[in-house]
């Protein structure tokens, strides 16, 4: 993990879909959580590998986001895979005031919004300048084909599928 923020960052975020830098503060963040700290004698994983096996889980889907997969890539067992994805979900929850948030009074939001416009702007076309707080489109998998212009929903990987844009205006 290490090596790859290091020498591949591009392998890192491809992998965990975040960059090291966040990454590394998200685990500062939740490191100290209850959740993460027990009296047993049979120590929990490090913080920081719960959730790498956590963000290479939500961050993939179809074959490689089973548990089974992922259970093999990091070399654990299924239930060491949910036990981890509990774990940080219940801790990147209560985090949720103090991390995502946005003050439109508050000047250092106000910097960060003007940034991300810049870079939407910059990234996709002025029309979508003010639209700074989007969704992926991130498919979701349909269970066949749908009737109505089905034909419309044959995606790329050769699946059916929706695709969402969500954008909020500011």
């Amino acid at each position: 993990l290490q090596e790859w923020a290091l020498l591949s960052p591009e392998k890192f975020r491809r992998k965990l879909r975040i960059d090291a830098e966040v990454f590394n503060k998200l685990t500062t963040l939740i490191q100290a959580h209850p959740i993460f700290h027990n009296n047993l004698n049979n120590p929990q994983l490090p913080v920081a590998v719960q959730l790498t096996i956590f963000l290479n889980g939500v961050g993939h889907y179809g074959n490689a986001a089973t548990t089974e997969d992922i259970s093999d890539w990091a070399g654990v067992s299924v239930g060491t895979i949910y036990n981890c994805y509990k774990r940080v979900m219940i801790a990147i929850l209560q985090l949720h005031d103090r991390a995502i948030h946005f003050d439109p009074l508050d000047r250092e939001d106000q910097i960060e919004r003007e940034w991300a416009k810049a870079y939407v702007e910059q990234k996709t076309c002025c029309e979508w300048h003010s639209g700074f707080l989007c969704a992926d489109g991130t498919p979701s998998p349909l269970h066949e084909k749908p009737s109505w212009h089905g034909k419309g929903f044959f995606d790329k990987n050769s699946d059916y599928s929706l695709t969402a844009q969500v954008s909020i205006y500011y």
